[in-house]
């Protein structure tokens, strides 16, 4: 892929991104376990929604 940029703004910019700052080592995605969060607060709020009806009600 080629650059717009001109050689001394890609220059610039190569050398932000290879600072220490932004050189963080990252976790791999786990999309199982985004899944498994959604489903638990997507039931919990249903189970506290239901506990306040009740109440309510």
């Amino acid at each position: 892929m080629t650059s717009r940029l001109n050689p001394e703004d890609q220059r610039r910019v190569d050398e932000y991104l290879k600072a220490p700052q932004h050189q963080v080592e990252r976790k791999p995605f786990r999309p199982l376990l985004l899944l498994g969060v959604v489903v638990a607060v997507t039931i919990g709020l249903g189970l506290l929604s239901r506990l306040l009806s009740g109440l309510v009600l």
